[in-house]
Protein backbone atom coordinates (compact mmCIF):
# COMPACT_ATOMS: atom_id res chain seq x y z
CA UNK A 1 0.00 0.00 0.00
CA UNK A 2 1.32 3.19 -1.32
CA UNK A 3 0.82 6.66 1.02
CA UNK A 4 -1.41 8.04 -1.29
CA UNK A 5 -3.68 4.59 -1.00
CA UNK A 6 -3.08 4.71 3.13
CA UNK A 7 -6.33 5.11 5.01
CA UNK A 8 -6.83 8.31 5.79
CA UNK A 9 -8.98 8.92 8.85
CA UNK A 10 -6.28 7.02 11.37
CA UNK A 11 -3.90 9.95 10.92
CA UNK A 12 -6.10 12.98 10.49
CA UNK A 13 -7.88 12.03 13.70
CA UNK A 14 -4.38 12.15 15.21
CA UNK A 15 -4.00 15.11 13.91
CA UNK A 16 -6.93 17.20 14.81
CA UNK A 17 -6.38 15.87 18.24
CA UNK A 18 -3.11 17.12 18.57
CA UNK A 19 -4.49 20.39 17.60
CA UNK A 20 -7.47 20.80 19.67
CA UNK A 21 -5.22 19.71 22.58
CA UNK A 22 -1.36 21.21 22.29
CA UNK A 23 -0.45 20.54 25.31
CA UNK A 24 -1.71 17.64 25.99
CA UNK A 25 0.59 14.76 27.12
CA UNK A 26 -2.05 11.82 27.04
CA UNK A 27 -5.00 11.08 25.31
CA UNK A 28 -7.94 13.38 26.24
CA UNK A 29 -10.56 10.66 25.90
CA UNK A 30 -13.34 13.02 23.52
CA UNK A 31 -15.03 11.79 20.92
CA UNK A 32 -13.85 11.82 17.48
CA UNK A 33 -17.07 12.26 14.99
CA UNK A 34 -16.16 11.82 11.16
CA UNK A 35 -18.39 14.69 9.43
CA UNK A 36 -17.50 13.26 6.12
CA UNK A 37 -15.63 10.92 4.33
CA UNK A 38 -15.67 11.65 0.89
CA UNK A 39 -13.05 11.29 -2.23
CA UNK A 40 -12.98 14.74 -2.50
CA UNK A 41 -12.75 15.80 0.74
CA UNK A 42 -12.49 13.92 4.44
CA UNK A 43 -13.37 16.36 7.55
CA UNK A 44 -12.99 15.28 11.14
CA UNK A 45 -14.02 16.77 14.77
CA UNK A 46 -12.03 16.15 17.91
CA UNK A 47 -13.65 18.48 20.78
CA UNK A 48 -14.14 21.86 18.99
CA UNK A 49 -11.48 21.04 16.26
CA UNK A 50 -12.28 20.36 13.11
CA UNK A 51 -9.87 18.97 10.27
CA UNK A 52 -10.31 19.01 6.08
CA UNK A 53 -8.18 16.92 4.08
CA UNK A 54 -9.16 19.10 0.46
CA UNK A 55 -9.55 17.01 -2.62
CA UNK A 56 -6.38 15.57 -4.99
CA UNK A 57 -4.71 18.23 -6.73
CA UNK A 58 -5.33 21.12 -5.19
CA UNK A 59 -2.90 23.83 -5.79
CA UNK A 60 -1.47 24.64 -2.53
CA UNK A 61 -0.60 28.03 -3.46
CA UNK A 62 -4.20 28.52 -4.27
CA UNK A 63 -5.56 27.54 -0.83
CA UNK A 64 -2.88 29.15 0.94
CA UNK A 65 -4.48 32.83 -0.59
CA UNK A 66 -7.60 31.20 0.42
CA UNK A 67 -7.08 30.86 3.63
CA UNK A 68 -5.47 34.14 3.99
CA UNK A 69 -8.80 35.71 2.22
CA UNK A 70 -10.96 33.71 4.94
CA UNK A 71 -8.53 34.84 8.27
CA UNK A 72 -8.67 38.67 6.79
CA UNK A 73 -12.39 38.58 6.95
CA UNK A 74 -13.42 36.88 10.16
CA UNK A 75 -16.94 38.72 10.56
CA UNK A 76 -17.73 36.94 7.37
CA UNK A 77 -15.58 33.93 7.03
CA UNK A 78 -14.98 31.58 9.75
CA UNK A 79 -10.82 31.80 9.84
CA UNK A 80 -9.08 29.17 9.93
CA UNK A 81 -6.96 27.36 12.76
CA UNK A 82 -3.18 28.38 11.07
CA UNK A 83 -2.46 30.65 8.15
CA UNK A 84 -0.92 27.57 5.97
CA UNK A 85 -2.26 24.30 4.77
CA UNK A 86 -0.70 21.08 6.14
CA UNK A 87 -0.30 17.77 3.79
CA UNK A 88 -1.41 14.21 4.37
CA UNK A 89 -0.90 11.34 2.27
CA UNK A 90 -0.01 13.59 -0.64
CA UNK A 91 -3.20 15.86 0.26
CA UNK A 92 -3.72 19.18 1.68
CA UNK A 93 -4.85 19.43 5.30
CA UNK A 94 -6.40 22.77 7.01
CA UNK A 95 -7.91 23.03 10.19
CA UNK A 96 -10.60 24.81 11.43
CA UNK A 97 -12.84 26.08 15.20
CA UNK A 98 -16.43 24.24 15.00
CA UNK A 99 -19.44 25.89 14.52
CA UNK A 100 -22.95 24.79 14.61
CA UNK A 101 -24.74 23.51 11.08
CA UNK A 102 -28.14 25.10 9.92
CA UNK A 103 -30.77 22.65 11.60
CA UNK A 104 -32.29 20.99 8.03
CA UNK A 105 -35.22 19.47 9.97
CA UNK A 106 -36.43 23.69 10.78
CA UNK A 107 -37.24 24.93 7.49
CA UNK A 108 -39.06 27.85 8.77
CA UNK A 109 -36.01 28.84 10.55
CA UNK A 110 -33.23 28.73 7.64
CA UNK A 111 -30.92 32.24 8.06
CA UNK A 112 -31.51 33.34 4.16
CA UNK A 113 -30.85 36.65 6.26
CA UNK A 114 -28.08 35.99 7.61
CA UNK A 115 -26.70 33.78 4.64
CA UNK A 116 -27.15 36.99 2.26
CA UNK A 117 -26.11 40.03 4.62
CA UNK A 118 -22.94 37.70 4.82
CA UNK A 119 -22.47 37.17 1.08
CA UNK A 120 -22.98 40.88 0.95
CA UNK A 121 -20.36 41.60 3.21
CA UNK A 122 -18.60 39.83 1.21
CA UNK A 123 -18.63 41.02 -1.98
CA UNK A 124 -18.22 44.25 -0.59
CA UNK A 125 -14.60 43.38 0.57
CA UNK A 126 -11.46 44.22 -1.17
CA UNK A 127 -10.21 41.52 -3.38
CA UNK A 128 -6.77 40.30 -1.93
CA UNK A 129 -3.70 40.64 -4.30
CA UNK A 130 -3.30 37.44 -5.67
CA UNK A 131 -6.51 35.42 -5.22
CA UNK A 132 -7.25 32.67 -7.32
CA UNK A 133 -10.67 33.01 -9.85
CA UNK A 134 -14.35 31.58 -8.61
CA UNK A 135 -14.57 28.34 -9.14
CA UNK A 136 -18.14 28.05 -9.42
CA UNK A 137 -18.13 27.46 -13.16
CA UNK A 138 -15.65 24.89 -12.80
CA UNK A 139 -17.44 22.90 -10.57
CA UNK A 140 -20.75 23.06 -12.82
CA UNK A 141 -18.72 21.97 -15.90
CA UNK A 142 -17.16 19.38 -14.05
CA UNK A 143 -20.66 17.41 -12.81
CA UNK A 144 -21.10 18.38 -16.36
CA UNK A 145 -18.49 16.08 -17.41
CA UNK A 146 -19.31 13.60 -15.00
CA UNK A 147 -22.91 13.29 -16.40
CA UNK A 148 -21.15 12.76 -19.97
CA UNK A 149 -18.81 10.24 -18.79
CA UNK A 150 -21.43 8.07 -16.62
CA UNK A 151 -24.44 8.26 -17.87
CA UNK A 152 -24.58 9.80 -21.65
CA UNK A 153 -27.34 7.53 -22.71
CA UNK A 154 -30.13 7.80 -19.54
CA UNK A 155 -33.08 9.71 -20.51
CA UNK A 156 -33.00 12.72 -18.28
CA UNK A 157 -29.37 13.42 -19.69
CA UNK A 158 -30.59 14.98 -23.08
CA UNK A 159 -32.27 17.90 -22.04
CA UNK A 160 -29.70 18.89 -19.41
CA UNK A 161 -26.48 18.61 -21.78
CA UNK A 162 -29.03 20.81 -24.55
CA UNK A 163 -29.42 23.67 -22.17
CA UNK A 164 -26.25 23.12 -20.90
CA UNK A 165 -25.04 24.10 -24.64
CA UNK A 166 -26.83 27.55 -24.36
CA UNK A 167 -25.05 28.67 -21.71
CA UNK A 168 -22.13 31.40 -22.44
CA UNK A 169 -18.31 30.54 -22.46
CA UNK A 170 -18.06 32.12 -18.89
CA UNK A 171 -20.38 29.79 -17.18
CA UNK A 172 -19.33 26.46 -18.98
CA UNK A 173 -15.96 27.60 -17.57
CA UNK A 174 -14.60 28.32 -21.06
CA UNK A 175 -13.73 31.76 -20.96
CA UNK A 176 -13.00 34.16 -18.28
CA UNK A 177 -16.01 35.09 -16.06
CA UNK A 178 -16.94 38.80 -16.64
CA UNK A 179 -16.24 41.92 -14.52
CA UNK A 180 -14.52 39.22 -11.72
CA UNK A 181 -13.74 42.05 -9.35
CA UNK A 182 -15.72 41.00 -6.42
CA UNK A 183 -14.73 38.14 -3.62
CA UNK A 184 -16.91 35.55 -4.53
CA UNK A 185 -17.92 32.16 -2.22
CA UNK A 186 -18.44 30.07 -5.34
CA UNK A 187 -20.56 27.36 -3.98
CA UNK A 188 -23.62 29.13 -1.66
CA UNK A 189 -25.85 26.96 0.39
CA UNK A 190 -27.54 26.92 3.66
CA UNK A 191 -24.97 24.12 4.37
CA UNK A 192 -22.48 26.56 4.04
CA UNK A 193 -23.01 28.77 7.35
CA UNK A 194 -22.52 27.62 11.14
CA UNK A 195 -22.46 29.89 14.52
CA UNK A 196 -19.68 30.49 16.20
CA UNK A 197 -18.94 30.29 18.69
CA UNK A 198 -21.13 26.97 18.86
CA UNK A 199 -23.72 27.01 19.80
CA UNK A 200 -25.30 30.33 19.08
CA UNK A 201 -22.87 32.38 18.07
CA UNK A 202 -23.03 34.45 15.09
CA UNK A 203 -23.36 32.93 11.50
CA UNK A 204 -20.20 32.95 9.51
CA UNK A 205 -19.79 31.41 5.85
CA UNK A 206 -17.63 28.12 5.52
CA UNK A 207 -15.96 25.99 2.81
CA UNK A 208 -13.44 28.28 0.77
CA UNK A 209 -12.70 25.62 -1.79
CA UNK A 210 -14.35 27.63 -4.26
CA UNK A 211 -13.67 30.99 -2.98
CA UNK A 212 -11.81 33.65 -5.54
CA UNK A 213 -12.67 36.64 -7.56
CA UNK A 214 -15.59 36.21 -9.73
CA UNK A 215 -18.99 37.31 -10.86
CA UNK A 216 -20.85 38.07 -7.38
CA UNK A 217 -24.27 37.08 -9.26
CA UNK A 218 -23.21 33.48 -9.11
CA UNK A 219 -23.50 33.82 -5.23
CA UNK A 220 -27.45 34.04 -5.70
CA UNK A 221 -27.60 31.55 -8.12
CA UNK A 222 -28.86 28.50 -6.40
CA UNK A 223 -31.38 30.07 -4.04
CA UNK A 224 -32.51 31.89 -7.42
CA UNK A 225 -32.47 28.91 -9.84
CA UNK A 226 -34.75 27.07 -6.67
CA UNK A 227 -37.69 29.83 -6.56
CA UNK A 228 -37.72 29.58 -10.59
CA UNK A 229 -38.09 25.53 -10.44
CA UNK A 230 -40.44 26.02 -7.62
CA UNK A 231 -38.16 24.37 -4.93
CA UNK A 232 -37.83 27.70 -2.85
CA UNK A 233 -41.19 29.48 -1.70
CA UNK A 234 -41.50 32.81 -2.81
CA UNK A 235 -41.18 33.98 0.67
CA UNK A 236 -37.67 32.51 1.25
CA UNK A 237 -36.68 33.97 -2.16
CA UNK A 238 -37.80 37.43 -1.37
CA UNK A 239 -35.98 37.48 2.18
CA UNK A 240 -32.94 36.35 1.08
CA UNK A 241 -33.25 39.13 -1.93
CA UNK A 242 -34.26 41.55 0.19
CA UNK A 243 -31.68 41.53 2.74
CA UNK A 244 -28.59 41.59 0.38
CA UNK A 245 -30.22 44.78 -1.46
CA UNK A 246 -30.49 45.98 2.24
CA UNK A 247 -26.97 45.49 2.64
CA UNK A 248 -25.69 47.00 -0.05
CA UNK A 249 -25.30 43.70 -2.23
CA UNK A 250 -23.67 44.63 -5.82
CA UNK A 251 -24.82 41.56 -7.24
CA UNK A 252 -28.60 43.01 -8.26
CA UNK A 253 -29.80 46.28 -9.11
CA UNK A 254 -30.91 48.01 -5.93
CA UNK A 255 -34.73 47.27 -6.80
CA UNK A 256 -36.49 46.00 -9.69
CA UNK A 257 -36.48 42.80 -11.43
CA UNK A 258 -33.00 41.24 -10.36
CA UNK A 259 -33.12 38.54 -13.00
CA UNK A 260 -31.08 40.29 -16.19
CA UNK A 261 -28.41 40.01 -13.23
CA UNK A 262 -29.37 36.88 -12.20
CA UNK A 263 -30.35 34.61 -14.97
CA UNK A 264 -27.09 33.26 -16.66
CA UNK A 265 -25.56 31.76 -13.24
CA UNK A 266 -28.77 30.71 -11.79
CA UNK A 267 -29.11 28.65 -15.22
CA UNK A 268 -25.82 26.91 -14.87
CA UNK A 269 -26.68 26.02 -11.58
CA UNK A 270 -29.50 24.42 -12.67
CA UNK A 271 -27.99 22.63 -15.29
CA UNK A 272 -25.21 21.17 -12.67
CA UNK A 273 -27.61 20.58 -9.96
CA UNK A 274 -29.82 18.19 -12.56
CA UNK A 275 -25.96 16.87 -14.01
CA UNK A 276 -25.12 15.64 -10.84
CA UNK A 277 -28.93 14.70 -10.19
CA UNK A 278 -28.99 12.48 -13.38
CA UNK A 279 -25.73 10.98 -12.78
CA UNK A 280 -26.80 9.80 -9.05
CA UNK A 281 -30.49 8.05 -10.19
CA UNK A 282 -27.91 6.39 -13.47
CA UNK A 283 -25.48 5.10 -10.94
CA UNK A 284 -28.08 3.82 -8.37
CA UNK A 285 -30.26 2.64 -11.38
CA UNK A 286 -33.48 4.91 -11.05
CA UNK A 287 -35.26 7.21 -12.68
CA UNK A 288 -34.86 10.97 -11.06
CA UNK A 289 -37.18 11.93 -7.98
CA UNK A 290 -39.69 14.46 -7.93
CA UNK A 291 -37.09 17.19 -6.79
CA UNK A 292 -34.35 15.88 -9.35
CA UNK A 293 -37.25 15.56 -12.47
CA UNK A 294 -37.81 18.99 -11.41
CA UNK A 295 -34.54 20.50 -12.03
CA UNK A 296 -34.61 18.62 -15.63
CA UNK A 297 -37.69 19.83 -16.40
CA UNK A 298 -36.34 23.59 -15.75
CA UNK A 299 -33.29 22.37 -18.22
CA UNK A 300 -36.04 21.21 -20.80
CA UNK A 301 -37.72 24.67 -20.83
CA UNK A 302 -34.27 26.38 -20.86
CA UNK A 303 -33.61 25.50 -24.99
CA UNK A 304 -37.05 26.97 -25.33
CA UNK A 305 -37.00 30.27 -23.84
CA UNK A 306 -33.97 32.43 -24.81
CA UNK A 307 -32.25 33.87 -21.76
CA UNK A 308 -32.59 37.40 -20.69
CA UNK A 309 -36.40 37.08 -22.12
CA UNK A 310 -37.55 34.85 -20.18
CA UNK A 311 -38.35 37.10 -16.82
CA UNK A 312 -36.22 34.55 -14.48
CA UNK A 313 -35.98 30.61 -15.73
CA UNK A 314 -38.71 29.41 -17.62
CA UNK A 315 -41.58 28.09 -15.17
Amino acid sequence: MTAADAPLLPELTARVTAVAHPDATTGCGCATTVLADRPDATVVLHSGAVGKVHAPGTDPVALGRRLAAAAALPGVLLPPLGPVPATLHDRLLTFWPYGTPVDPGIPEAAPWEAAATLLARLHRAPVPPGLPPMRGPLKAARAVARLRAEAPGHPAARPVLSAWATLPAWARAEAPQPGARTVCHGDLHLGQLVRHPAPDGPWLLIDIDDLGAGTPAWDLARPAAWFACGLLPPGDWSRFLDAYRAAGGPAVPADGDPWAALETAARALTVQTAARAVAKAAAAGRAPDEVEQAVVDACARMTSVPAQLSGGLPT
